[in-house]
């Protein structure tokens, strides 16, 4: 009751059995107005019903979920953002139980995130993100009239492989490698090819890119056609 996080947990029929006091706090309902209550039918929106649904059968037959993510109403009626663990309930036979959910309120994270995204679209400069593993997760608009390619042909593929002249492979990758292990590279002079297959310079500053743990999740390049 005393944790730090919001936790909640139903018995097989899914009703709320467990309520503790910062749910209580997230979510505006006391424990008398929830236990016994059945969790998915009564708190959860319309739209994901059925996907928590899901999650809590699944810890009901062993089968356990991480950062699952769904919406949550207050009793005010304000929409929050929740990212879930379940994780399934014995009792001391190891019959199952019930299930108990481990949740964070991510609201203004994801808040963030979409002001981050939007900051980064409309940049009046290309900016491209690459994964721990080089893959693209960041394309912005500047980027996409740059060079020519949509979000849709660069998601997920791999920036030096596939966009990368072949003389500069070796020294963007290095780039990369380094902002991945915490150094930064300002005013690094490469050559892109555009999808019309005209050859553009670009001078680049590559940051590294951390979650809120300060973990590092990928690379932010933004660059300047010269």
């Amino acid at each position: 009751d005393t944790a730090n996080a919001p936790i909640f947990g139903v018995d097989t029929q899914g009703r709320v059995n467990v309520w503790n006091q910062c749910a209580i706090s997230l979510v505006g309902y006391s424990a008398e107005e929830v236990m016994g209550k059945n969790l998915v039918t009564e708190f959860i929106t319309d739209d994901f019903k059925t996907a928590v649904q899901a999650v809590l059968d699944q810890a009901l037959r062993g089968i356990e979920t991480a950062n699952f993510e769904f919406p949550l109403m207050t009793k005010g009626g304000v929409r929050l953002d929740v990212l879930l663990n379940a994780t399934t309930r014995r009792n001391e036979q190891g019959n199952v139980i019930g299930v108990v959910g481990i949740g964070q309120d991510i609201t203004a994270h994801l808040a963030q995130e979409r002001e981050y995204s939007k900051l980064i679209d409309t940049a009046n400069a290309p900016i491209f993100g690459v994964d721990t593993q080089g893959r693209v997760n960041v394309w912005n608009q500047c980027a996409k009239d740059l060079v020519g390619y949509t979000i849709d042909e660069v998601m997920g593929k791999k920036l030096v492989e596939e966009f990368i002249t072949d003389d500069f492979k070796t020294a963007v990758q290095a780039v990369l490698d380094q902002a991945l292990s915490g150094q930064e590279t300002a005013n690094f002079e490469f050559p892109l090819i555009t999808k019309a297959g005209a050859r553009i310079e670009v001078l680049l500053n590559a940051t590294t890119r951390r979650d809120e743990q300060g973990n590092v999740i990928g690379v932010v390049g933004i660059g300047q056609d010269i």
